[in-house]
């Protein structure tokens, strides 16, 4: 009996590093949604009338891709330039996965067409613009969940 008992000690003693080693194997997060930032720099004297646009504009598209299920989210966020090339501003644009990018022009094109009625109307807005604001980068970021 105390070799049986010995024996069965003696194996799960062994299990312990498998069990350790089948625990590291695993992430420590989970992949979360995806948001994608733009950073703006807008012109001297042209903040307002870049943040008119935002909310006569870019505010209605975005409730109506988040109506759509097309986003989860959106915001603009005001930045602290540390020199005349950092951004001012950021729009950020939260989507449920990676995914959910996938055809993304095929599922906003008919929202925007509501306030463009084309797609070249659409980029001579985008041009016209450059004028009051410039995109100084986009960057696609994911957040990471901490188990």
């Amino acid at each position: 009996m105390k070799t049986k008992l010995l024996g069965l000690v003696g194996v799960a003693l062994l299990m312990v590093p498998i069990l350790s080693i089948a625990a590291d194997d695993e992430y420590s997060y989970t992949e979360g949604s995806v948001r994608d930032v733009t950073s703006v720099r807008t012109k001297p004297g042209m903040f307002d009338t870049y943040m008119q646009f935002l909310r006569s504009t870019f505010k209605p598209m975005m409730e109506e891709q988040k109506k759509a299920g097309i986003v989860l989210s959106y915001a603009v966020y005001a930045g602290s330039p540390r020199t005349p090339k950092d951004p001012d501003l950021y729009l950020v644009v939260e989507y449920k996965n990676m995914a959910a990018l996938d055809d993304l022009n095929a599922k906003t094109d008919p929202i925007s067409k509501k306030y463009f009625a084309t797609l070249s109307a659409s980029n001579k807005a985008a041009a016209d613009r450059e004028s009051v604001r410039e995109i100084l980068g986009d960057e696609l970021i994911r957040e990471l969940k901490l188990k």
